[in-house]
């Protein structure tokens, strides 16, 4: 009976095999290669997206429900009105909702604004000092909006760090004077960088009191009154956010008198991230998918490329059967050869995968990131393709009839 060859010499006969074809294995590993690069370097771009759009996020404010205007489509009771919210609304909010410890009214419009001969685009909100807690801004210069200059509707701004860049590059901005739509107002703060969110940089807002905005900018609408763009509500406590949400929706449905459709929405953070979990984790996978498709043409190479293999060793094959060599023998050295041809592959692709992952968190503005779990499980599959499709190859081998074999010797 023949005797089982040992593993660590199936093992050596494959390395041999491989190093002696050191071109035909690099250009087989190569499908590997490419797909293991791809595989985590498109999840590592996909969870940099997400982690982005979470960071962005988070600096809307903790605990925060903005309530925006909502359809065109609603109906109420007998009479068509306007589908914004007022003024009155975030009085209401703040006066009757219990979960919500402070409301923060806003106007925005995109306005030009100019220094001299220097001008820049921006994003000018009339807001009150509530703002700022609600938000979670911080002034890094100066001072932000008081009550005062609220009641008194000042002429005041507080600008953010890129615009006072852009119009102040030198020297300090406060107590500088700026002009929007012709209007002087007077620089009484700066505040400190944000960041962007959703690609809107809030380092380039400008702010001034909400009165001074209806009195000066945008005005009021004699039967409505002070529309808002909308209303930053703080919650009480992150626990008190669903409550919060369901208060304000019952509250604004009353005041508006709707009977069938929304004409707002209540929008939390959590739902945003929700939401935004949702389609970049669904890009992620797409991604992964993607080099998914790679890593399995590299498999179809490594099995055509040893179905070449056994047809070229057809001699070597039918002698070591002759000598003894049993089906199992023949199966399991062209099984290890094709498992370590994916594995080289793999962590060939891996290190390339990651490379580029630290290329682009380096040199880009997204977090890209991969973790160490992802890592295993694509080497892991890597290997599994390898074992895959080696099995055909490896089981013509074994199958070969030594006496035809050695014919064509």
């Amino acid at each position: 009976m023949a005797r089982k060859l040992p593993l660590r010499d199936t093992v050596g006969m494959a390395l041999n095999t491989l190093r002696a074809n050191r071109l035909r294995s690099l250009l087989t590993m190569l499908g590997i290669i490419i797909g293991n690069a791809s595989v985590i370097s498109l999840v590592g771009v996909g969870r940099g997206a997400q982690n982005l759009a979470e960071d962005q996020l988070s600096n809307l404010g903790a605990n925060v429900l903005f309530v925006v205007p909502g359809n065109n489509d609603t109906r109420r009771q007998g009479v068509a009105f306007p589908k914004t919210l007022v003024l009155e609304d975030a009085e209401a909010i703040e006066a009757q909702v219990p979960s919500v410890r402070r409301v923060a009214p806003q106007i925005s419009s995109s306005n030009v604004v100019q220094v001299g001969s220097r001008s820049a685009t921006s994003s000018i909100s009339g807001v009150t000092p509530e703002f700022l807690p609600v938000r979670s801004f911080e002034v890094a210069q100066g001072r932000f909006l008081s009550e005062q200059d609220l009641q008194a509707a000042r002429s005041v701004v507080v600008i953010g760090p890129d615009l006072k860049d852009k119009l102040f590059p030198s020297g300090s901005a406060i107590g500088q004077t700026l002009r929007i739509r012709n209007q002087s107002f007077e620089v009484i703060g700066v505040m400190a960088p944000k960041g962007a969110v959703f690609g809107s940089n809030q380092d380039e807002n400008a702010y001034i009191p909400l009165t001074t905005m209806v009195s000066r900018l945008t005005g009021r609408d004699p039967t409505y009154g002070v529309s808002l763009s909308f209303i930053s509500a703080e919650a009480n406590d992150e626990a008190s956010t669903g409550a919060a949400k369901f208060q304000i929706t019952n509250l604004l449905r009353q005041r508006h008198r709707i009977l069938r459709e929304d004409d707002f929405a209540v929008r939390s953070q959590k739902d945003a991230l929700t939401i935004v979990s949702t389609i970049t984790g669904g890009l992620t996978l797409m991604l992964g998918a993607i080099g998914g498709v790679s890593l399995l043409v590299g498999g179809i190479g490594i099995m055509n490329i040893m179905l070449v293999s056994v047809s070229e060793r057809t001699e070597e094959i039918g002698l070591r059967k002759a000598l003894g060599a049993r089906r199992a023998d023949v199966l399991s050295q062209f099984l290890v050869e094709s498992l370590v041809l994916a594995s080289l592959g793999g962590l060939v692709g891996t290190a390339v995968g990651l490379g580029s992952v630290a290329a682009v968190a380096a040199l880009t503005p997204l977090p890209a990131s991969i973790g160490a779990s992802t890592v295993l499980i694509t080497v892991s599959l890597s290997g599994s393709i390898g074992l895959f499709f080696g099995v055909v190859p490896a089981r013509r081998a074994a199958r070969l009839d030594p006496i035809v074999a050695l014919r064509s010797l």
